[in-house]
């Protein structure tokens, strides 16, 4: 439901070729966000502007798993290698100073970019 809710967002404001990647990249990051983390809370933010998109997964769990070296039998552990493939730019960032209370994973997609199609 999230990814549909960028997907339009995107094509209503001129940005159909950053669309379909976006989708992915929502779609891999909030499953990561329900399978790793016991969050009771899941916030999507996106930004746009003539040229670029940046979205924002929320949750309120401050920890995160690294990517994993590999996937040994091919099921799960790819999503945030999906994210490193196709965004411009990614990364998290946590909130709450010295003692985080929670975190966003954000990726930027770019108008003639990694994840125009």
């Amino acid at each position: 439901m999230l990814r549909n809710l960028v997907v339009t967002l995107l094509c209503t404001t001129g940005h159909e070729t950053l669309a379909q990647t976006a989708r992915l990249l929502t779609s891999e990051i909030v499953t990561n966000v329900y399978r790793h983390t016991a969050t009771r809370v899941v916030h999507v933010e996106v930004t746009v502007d003539e040229r670029q998109t940046w979205v924002y997964v929320h949750d309120d769990k401050p920890r995160y798993r690294p990517m994993p070296p590999e996937v040994a039998d091919g099921e799960g552990g790819l999503g945030l290698f999906i994210v490193d493939e196709c965004a411009d730019a990614w990364g998290i960032t946590h909130y709450g100073a010295q003692v985080p209370t929670s975190k966003a994973v954000w990726f930027r997609l770019v108008e003639g970019g990694r994840g125009s199609s």
